[in-house]
């Protein structure tokens, strides 16, 4: 399956709601490759055939994971985009915000896509496109935002600022030191600051 098409999707009932989430859970915590289907059942509560029979396969149970994940955040994020006031250097800034809030709450152990790229990087497994998907939303997402700050140098700065954005989450993820996707923020403002003042020149 190449990185343009839409993986596909199941109707969730609740015992696969269920155990989704029990899924997610350990996918997150423990990898992708080191979980089993046993395993999935057993905190789910629920036999491998039914596991099975709704997923068809654990390739299916990381999309939906993964997809899952992505719809949530995707939805977080739009929330703090929304109560953002109009300038763009605040809308950048909630970008920033919203992955602190998420960080803290689903992410102690870093960006769920970064850590699944990691496992899965072959382009011909279903998942794949949902983890180069969401990058390549966050990179258009960034990059509209700096068109309103610095038009014709858009592509450069969002390129930028998704840089500074996907570093912080490795580093929260590594624990590398306090607070990097606070300093990330801090140095996005920078780089605006910077870029709109090159454009009123």
């Amino acid at each position: 399956m190449g990185t343009t098409e839409t993986p596909r999707r199941i109707t969730m009932t609740p015992g696969a709601r269920r155990a989704l989430e029990a899924a997610a859970r350990l996918f997150y915590e423990r990898g992708i490759h080191a979980v089993g289907v046993d395993l999935i059942a057993a905190e789910a509560g629920v036999t491998k055939k039914t596991l099975y029979d709704r997923f068809g396969s654990k390739e299916q149970i990381v999309v939906e994971y993964l997809a899952d994940r992505d719809e949530r955040w995707r939805a977080f994020l739009a929330r703090y985009l929304d109560d953002a006031r109009p300038a763009q250097a605040a809308r950048v800034q909630a970008v920033f915000d919203a992955s602190r809030a998420w960080s803290a709450k689903h992410g102690s152990k870093g960006c769920s896509m970064v850590n699944a790229h990691a496992e899965i990087s072959d382009p011909a497994h279903p998942a794949f496109p949902i983890i180069t998907g969401q990058k390549q939303w966050m990179l258009a997402l960034f990059t509209d935002l700096a068109r309103e700050v610095a038009p014709d140098g858009a592509d450069r700065l969002g390129r930028s600022l998704m840089l500074l954005h996907e570093g912080a989450l490795v580093a929260h993820g590594l624990n590398v030191f306090a607070d990097p996707i606070g300093h990330a923020g801090e140095q996005a403002q920078a780089l605006l600051a910077t870029a709109a003042s090159a454009e009123a020149r």
